[in-house]
């Protein structure tokens, strides 16, 4: 009867054990992929732990950040694309443009959800937040270009992004995306050498409550 007893509880040692192990593998395995990407991912533009904010587990992920720049009149094209095995994205795109603050933010005050984006600034930085998409702008003359020679001011503009199911929604989802656009637009800005001379808060004011 002892031995019995003794083999019921080996045997059921090895199958807790067995169950930890298969949790914790399947964990390591498929729920982790974000956190084995870089901490800076996208060439060093954005924070790992913002994109992994936005996005679900996965059991990977991958990360690509490309600058394209004319060498001859300065204007640029930065791209950063944090994807996940599951189809989620968190994406942001920088450019060139010769945009005012007001015209940029009446265009892209309708290229949302709805025409009420949230909007926070910070010394001449501007952003807007919709539902599932937001928009960073922030002055910026491309080496090559002199400041008179903009018909309207030259600027670099930020749009970002989600694809496919997220971590968070609503107020939260609006913070991570305006976060990200931010961390591409300082980044952008120092790969592209703006004449202007800037210092970048470590990030913009927080969004209002709801």
């Amino acid at each position: 009867m002892q031995a019995r007893r003794k083999k019921n509880f080996v045997t059921a040692g090895i199958g807790c054990l067995v169950g930890i192990v298969a949790v914790f593998g399947y964990v390591e395995i498929f729920t982790k992929g974000i956190d084995r990407l870089p901490d800076k991912p996208c060439s060093g533009a954005v924070d790992r732990e913002t994109a992994a904010r936005a996005l679900p587990s996965a059991r990977s992920a991958e990360e690509r950040g490309k600058l394209r720049q004319d060498r001859l009149d300065g204007d640029f094209f930065f791209a950063c694309y944090v994807r996940t095995s599951g189809g989620s994205q968190i994406a942001g795109e920088a450019v060139s443009r010769d945009s005012n603050p007001g015209g940029w933010r009446d265009f892209y005050a309708e290229n949302g959800n709805n025409k009420n984006p949230v909007e926070v600034s910070s010394g001449g930085i501007r952003a807007l937040a919709h539902p599932e998409r937001s928009f960073v702008y922030v002055p910026c003359t491309p080496p090559g270009k002199k400041r008179g020679e903009a018909r309207e001011a030259y600027a670099l503009t930020v749009d970002a992004w989600t694809i496919g199911e997220t971590r968070v929604h609503g107020k939260e989802l609006r913070q991570v995306l305006i976060d990200f656009a931010y961390q591409v637009a300082r980044h952008t800005y120092e790969a592209v050498d703006c004449q202007e001379s800037r210092t970048f808060p470590k990030e913009l004011p927080r969004l209002p409550a709801a």
